[in-house]
């Protein structure tokens, strides 16, 4: 008798499950904290004799009862001091504007602008939205990784770049661009980013803003507002009016 007689029936039939892959995505976002030697509770902050005054100038604009709204400014202000949006930064800002500490942590891990690790002293953030999509930043990003020899969300051996992609930094009508520390570099190719590296790696800072015109005319030239005079309304409706 065939051994498969013996076995019983089966009442379902099997079924199979369906398991997809997805490529691992290099990411500099920190939701969760966690003690390392350059970032933990015990390394103290406190800002400096000249963001102090700066950060009682920015407490200033807000009612005494709401000071509170001034928690994503002094944030920055002790980003910028540091480097990054340590642990001892968050808590600082709290202990001064006499807020829960989560209140404060919510706030660094909601927004993108505050990096939660150490950063190198440039910071280039490659925008991948679709406008800069469509006009090369898959071939910008690829000329950076390849230049510095990194991914996004690492800092390179000399602590000289960190690199970031991001959203839409607002800049879509000079696509494709980056935005390095406080400045945007814009109508970028490849071989014109490496250039740019190349002169942040050499001390040579570039001139930031777009490569090939002047803020964001078209280049074939001004289209409108051409006249040598502004023109005046009244030229154009009813005497009546």
């Amino acid at each position: 008798m065939s051994l498969l007689r013996l076995l019983p029936k089966a009442t379902k039939p099997l079924q199979q499950r369906i398991v997809t892959v997805t490529p691992k995505r290099f990411s500099h976002m920190i939701s969760v904290h966690r003690d390392t030697p350059k970032d933990n509770p015990e390394i103290p902050f406190e800002f400096t004799k000249e963001n102090l005054e700066r950060a009682k100038e920015i407490i200033a604009k807000y009612p005494p009862q709401y000071k509170k709204g001034a928690v994503m400014p002094l944030l920055d202000l002790g980003q910028r001091q540091l480097g990054f949006t340590s642990i001892s930064v968050m808590n600082y800002v709290a202990k001064y504007l006499d807020m829960p500490p989560m209140r404060v942590y919510e706030v660094a891990t909601f927004y993108t602008m505050y990096n939660r690790k150490p950063m190198g002293k440039y910071n280039v953030q490659v925008c991948t939205t679709t406008p800069c999509q469509l006009c090369g930043s898959d071939g910008i990003m690829k000329a950076i990784t390849e230049h510095l020899q990194i991914r996004p969300g690492q800092t390179t051996p000399d602590n000289l770049f960190t690199l970031q992609e991001v959203e839409c930094l607002g800049a879509c009508v000079n696509a494709p661009m980056i935005a390095v520390n406080d400045d945007f570099y814009e109508d970028l190719t490849p071989e014109k980013t490496v250039e740019i590296l190349k002169g942040f790696q050499s001390g040579d800072i570039p001139k930031p803003g777009p490569a090939d015109r002047h803020s964001c005319e078209p280049y074939s030239g001004p289209k409108v507002l051409t006249n040598e005079t502004p023109y005046h309304v009244k030229d154009f409706i009813r005497d009546d009016l």
